[in-house]
């Protein structure tokens, strides 16, 4: 016999300021790792450019590089990388055990690391490669 659950309203756009910081470190680790995946499929095709010759590649890399919107792009990849890969480590030692008190604390050192990461590298990525 099943049973009937009452999940709210699904316009109950609002119920989002009930998230914890474990709800948004899961929504933030789940958009990560889709526009990683996304990034993926826009780094293959960057790279199959280089079958046709050195000459194209270097073209390509250097076309892309002279745009505004790409470096700010790659400034955001680092920021989702960094996230990334602090926010699973974080959940690697959850698992294990280690620092279960202080989940909340951890996501929020997380965000600060990648934070300071990202604003000391933005002179570097906006003065470009080429």
């Amino acid at each position: 016999m099943s049973q009937t659950y009452d999940r709210g309203l699904v316009e109950d756009f609002g119920r989002w300021r009930e998230f914890t910081a474990g709800m948004w470190a899961w929504v933030f680790h789940k958009f990560t790792g889709w526009v990683l995946i996304g990034y993926l499929f826009t780094h293959i095709a960057v790279l199959s450019t280089s079958t046709t010759g050195a000459g194209a590649y270097k073209a390509t890399l250097q076309g892309l590089e002279s745009l505004l919107i790409v470096r700010i792009g790659e400034v955001g990849l680092l920021a989702v990388a960094v996230f990334h890969i602090l926010n699973g480590v974080r959940l690697l030692f959850v698992d294990l055990g280690v620092g279960l008190e202080a989940q909340d604390k951890s996501f929020y050192a997380s965000l600060v690391v990648t934070a300071v990461i990202v604003l000391a590298s933005v002179p570097t990525f906006m003065e470009g490669v080429f």
